[in-house]
């Protein structure tokens, strides 16, 4: 046996060593730059786009290569084929190239892959006609796998009794066919593409979206919001005036039902809506009219439940109650809010005594004008409605059309007109009529309205106003 022995000087056996590390990492630099090089301008092994190979290939092979495809697009639900168009080449042209570039970057990976992955590309002058069948196809196909299936309900959270709480959600069995049209918009483009159907899920009670409606919702707490009606003041809690809250898209929704109780007992104080009022005539006897009628006013469950609501989330303390009237009638805005003297008619007005069969009109509590009438036949079809009425508005001239008891059709010509119901009763002058004696009326009167002589017709019509009551008993 022969032993050789090797003998190294200490300097030179580092230099041995430092130069062989150098080579291991100039090598492993060239071969990571070469690699990184490969990658960037390669697709990854198992890379598909529509569905074809490209594998290995650049940017322009696989561009080419997908271009000189043909067959027919096949749309499947759950590997179940839905829709086939006709088969056809790739309609890609040379403006379409940069999308492979495109797709090259959004592929790469630092080190080789063999992950499955399929891309797809639309050409500019993609089918969309065939792309809008295939979606009809698809919804047609998941709303009849519907049939029958339950959606999911939302997690939400609720106002109530002054505190919120969270209704959890309940998980459905019905497919998402958002989500399975959204697949299909993905792979428009390939010639086979898979839609696999999820189930639609609801909001969870630890969403975002529901923290949100809690923390909105937590706002209407321990509010309270001054309602001012005729100067007096009405001071209303959040629970007063809400019985139920959510909050969803941004957005409050109220159930008032709570307040209904609050604004029946402001209307029976307040409102002279659908009321008999006190009435002192031009004799200045005391009547009570009947409660038929359209002048008046009342507060408007609706309307204050949203201004209220409003004003809480406005954080405004008081709310006039002005706002939130109604009316019945021609004008359903309501009459005579701010009207307190003679229990609510105010100081102009026409009355009309049925009995005595005249008729006074009053501006500024004086009468500018006393006058015969005739009214309404004395029947139940043609009798002058009593009540507290309202000018809705005047029109000179005019045509009064409708029918006669025998069931013919009138058009009479009149210079004024001045209708208080929409039955059609008003006041106008009468140049056919020749009866005007106080028994007239009695079976002689007209279809309801208010008929007045030619000669007075026109004053009278002056002395009204739209809105103006007319009191008739």
């Amino acid at each position: 046996n022969v032993i050789i022995y090797f003998r190294f000087e200490e300097g030179t056996m580092h230099s041995y060593i430092k130069y062989w590390i150098a080579g291991i990492g100039a090598l492993l630099i060239i071969m990571i730059a070469g690699m990184t090089v490969h990658q960037k301008n390669h697709f990854n092994k198992n890379v598909t786009i529509n569905n074809v190979a490209v594998g290995g290939l650049t940017a322009k092979q696989a561009f080419e290569k997908v271009k000189g495809t043909s067959g027919a697009t096949k749309v499947y639900v759950d590997n179940k084929l839905v829709y086939q168009t006709k088969s056809m080449k790739a309609n890609f042209s040379n403006n379409d190239e940069q999308k492979f570039n495109q797709a090259l970057k959004k592929q790469f990976t630092f080190l080789p892959s063999h992950k499955a992955t399929n891309l797809s590309i639309k050409p500019d002058n993609f089918d969309q006609d065939s792309l809008n069948i295939a979606k009809n196809k698809l919804t047609n196909k998941v709303q009849q796998l519907n049939t029958g299936r339950k959606a999911p309900v939302d997690a939400y959270a609720v106002y109530q009794n002054e505190k919120v709480s969270i209704v959890p959600a309940v998980k459905g069995n019905k497919y998402d066919l958002q989500n399975a049209v959204n697949q299909l918009n993905n792979q428009a483009g390939s010639t086979k593409i898979n839609i696999t159907l999820h189930k639609e899920q609801p909001i969870a009670a630890n969403s975002k979206t529901v923290k949100n409606e809690e923390k909105q919702l937590n706002k209407l707490k321990g509010k309270k919001v001054t309602y001012l009606v005729q100067n007096e003041k009405y001071n209303l809690t959040t629970n007063q005036i809400i019985t139920r809250a959510t909050y969803q898209n941004g957005k409050y929704h109220f159930d008032t039902t709570a307040l209904n109780k609050q604004v029946k007992k402001i209307n029976e104080k307040h409102a002279t809506l659908d009321k008999p009022f006190k009435f002192k005539t031009h004799s200045g006897a005391e009547i009570t009219t009947t409660a038929n009628g359209s002048y008046g006013w009342k507060i408007s469950e609706k309307k204050a439940g949203n201004s209220l609501t409003k004003a809480i989330i406005d954080g405004r303390q008081e709310v006039d109650g002005k706002y939130d009237i109604e009316g019945k009638g021609y004008n359903t805005a309501g009459l005579g809010y701010n009207v307190t003297s003679n229990n609510g008619i105010g100081d102009t007005y026409a009355e009309v005594s049925l009995a005595d069969q005249r008729a006074y009109f009053y501006k500024d509590g004086k009468c500018v004008l006393e006058t015969d009438i005739v009214s309404g036949t004395n029947n139940e079809g043609n009798k002058t409605p009593k009540g507290v009425w309202y000018i809705m508005y005047q029109q000179s001239p005019s045509v009064l059309r409708g029918q006669n008891d025998d069931g013919s059709s009138y058009a009479s010509k009149v210079n004024y007109w001045s209708p208080f119901t929409l039955t059609g009763c008003g006041f106008h002058d009468a140049s056919w009529r020749h009866n005007w004696s106080k028994t007239a009326y009695l079976s002689d009167g007209s279809h309801g309205c208010i008929n007045m002589q030619p000669s007075v017709a026109g004053q009278a019509f002056h002395d009204l106003k739209q809105n103006e009551p007319v009191i008739i008993y």
